[in-house]
C-alpha cells in the first residue's frame, strides 16, 4: 500500500487548531479499562481541572459527551427543552445559527434571534424579544467562531434570568482561552470541546451541568441516551463516560490539562491568548485597507477576524492567499465559507480569520502574520 504524501502543516485555523508533539504522544500512554479502577487515575484529575479552568466547584458538574461541542449542545437542547417548550436562540454567526438548528432538528419549538455579522447581542433588543416571546428556554454563543465576536456571558445571562428563562451557553471554541467565572456566569449549561483552545484533538463534547439543569432534565421526557443529562451524570459522579471513550485522548486530557494548570498556569495562559489579539490589532493597523472585523471591546481572545478591502474576492483568499501559505508550510483560514459568500453578495468586504488559540505562541503567530502579510500584498 502506497503512502500519501501527508503535508506537515502548521494550523492557523479556528479548530482543529495546533497540538503540541508531547501531547501527541501522551496518546502512546497505556490503554485501560474505563470502568476499571485505572480510569480513575486519568479521570478525576481531568474532571477537577476542568473545574478550575471553568471558575467553578461543585455546583458544576462536568460531562464528557463522545463527539464534539455540537454534541454537548443537542443534549443541552434535547435534556433541557420539554414538549412544548420554546427556545429562543440568540444568533451572532453561523455557530449560533447552528444552536437553532439543532433545537429545530429535534423538533422543538424554536425561534432564533439575528445579529447582523461581526456585531455582538444587544441587551436591549434582546430584552425586548424575551418579553415578547416569554421562552423557557435560551441559547446563545460565547464566542462566535465565524466572525471573532466575544459576548459577554454574565450580562447575557442576567438578562435571561430575569426574564425567568434558562440560559444555554456555546463555549465551544474560547474555553481554557479566556477566564470564566462559571459559578458567577448565571448559565444553567455551558457546553465546549477539546479541539479548540484546549489544544487537543478532537473526540469531546464538554458540558457543565448546574443543579438547576439537573433537576429540570429529570422532568424532561424523550432526551434519547447519548443525549440523556441524567444518563450522563451518573456516569460522571463515578469519574466516567456514559459510554466508551476514546482512551487515547482520555490520556492526552489529562496529560494536558494537568500541564496547563500545573505548568504553564491558568493565568498565563488567558494572559497569553489577550497577547495574542493585541498581536493581530497591531499587525492589521500596519496594513492599509484593511482593519478588524469585530468592533473594540468585542474582540476574541482565541480568534481574530480581518475584514479586507472591497474587491478581494473568495477566489484570490482560498486560491491565491491559503495556497501560497500552504506552499509555506501554513494552513490559513480564509474565512467561514457561507457569510464570506453572503458578505460578496452584498458587496460587502470579505472576512479571514486568524486561529491563536490552545498551545500557539506570540513567536509563533508573530512568523505566520509576517507569511500572511507578504500574500495578502501580492493581491
Amino acid at each position: 500500500m502506497s503512502k500519501p504524501n501527508f503535508a506537515p502543516l502548521k494550523l492557523f485555523i479556528t479548530g482543529p487548531t495546533y497540538i503540541r508533539q508531547d501531547v501527541k504522544e501522551a496518546a502512546l500512554l497505556p490503554e485501560f479499562g474505563h470502568r476499571d479502577t485505572e480510569n480513575d487515575l486519568r479521570c478525576v484529575p481531568i474532571r477537577e481541572n476542568l473545574r478550575k479552568l471553568a471558575g467553578c466547584g461543585d455546583d458544576f458538574e462536568p460531562i464528557l459527551c463522545l463527539g464534539s461541542g455540537s454534541t454537548a449542545m443537542e443534549t443541552s437542547v434535547r435534556s433541557l427543552v420539554a414538549d412544548g417548550e420554546t427556545i429562543l436562540n440568540v444568533s451572532v454567526g453561523a455557530f449560533g445559527d447552528m444552536y437553532y438548528n439543532i433545537a429545530v432538528s429535534n423538533g422543538k419549538k424554536a425561534e432564533n434571534l439575528k445579529f447582523d455579522y461581526g456585531q455582538a447581542i444587544d441587551l436591549n433588543v434582546l430584552e425586548d424579544k424575551l418579553r415578547e416571546l416569554k421562552p423557557e428556554v435560551v441559547s446563545f454563543t460565547h464566542n462566535e467562531t465565524s466572525t471573532g465576536v466575544v459576548n459577554d456571558v454574565k450580562a447575557v445571562c442576567e438578562v435571561i434570568c430575569k426574564h425567568g428563562a434558562m440560559p444555554l451557553v456555546d463555549g465551544v471554541s474560547i474555553f481554557g482561552g479566556a477566564p470564566l467565572d462559571l459559578s458567577e456566569s448565571g448559565a444553567a449549561m455551558y457546553s465546549t470541546a477539546t479541539q479548540k483552545s484546549l489544544g487537543l484533538p478532537a473526540g469531546f463534547g464538554i458540558g457543565f451541568v448546574s443543579k438547576e439543569a439537573e433537576e429540570k432534565a429529570a422532568k424532561v421526557t424523550n432526551k434519547g441516551h447519548h443525549h440523556d443529562i441524567t444518563k450522563h451524570l451518573d456516569k460522571a459522579r463515578k469519574n466516567q463516560t456514559l459510554t466508551t471513550p476514546n482512551t487515547c485522548l482520555v490520556n492526552q486530557m489529562w496529560y494536558q490539562l494537568d500541564r496547563i494548570v500545573n505548568e504553564e498556569g491558568i493565568e498565563n495562559r488567558f494572559a497569553r491568548h489577550a497577547a495574542m489579539r493585541g498581536q493581530v490589532e497591531q499587525w492589521v493597523a500596519g496594513i492599509d485597507g484593511y482593519e478588524m472585523f469585530a468592533a473594540e471591546g468585542y474582540r476574541s481572545p482565541t480568534l481574530s477576524t480581518v475584514r479586507c478591502p472591497k474587491g478581494v474576492t473568495l477566489a484570490q483568499l482560498k486560491n491565491g492567499v491559503k495556497e501560497g501559505l500552504r506552499d509555506e508550510g501554513y494552513l490559513m483560514d480564509p474565512g467561514y465559507g457561507k457569510m464570506n459568500a453572503a458578505l460578496e453578495e452584498a458587496g460587502r468586504g470579505l472576512v479571514f480569520r486568524v486561529g491563536h488559540m490552545g498551545d500557539i505562541t506570540p513567536e509563533m503567530l508573530a512568523e505566520y502574520l509576517d507569511k500572511l502579510e507578504v500574500e495578502l500584498k501580492k493581491l
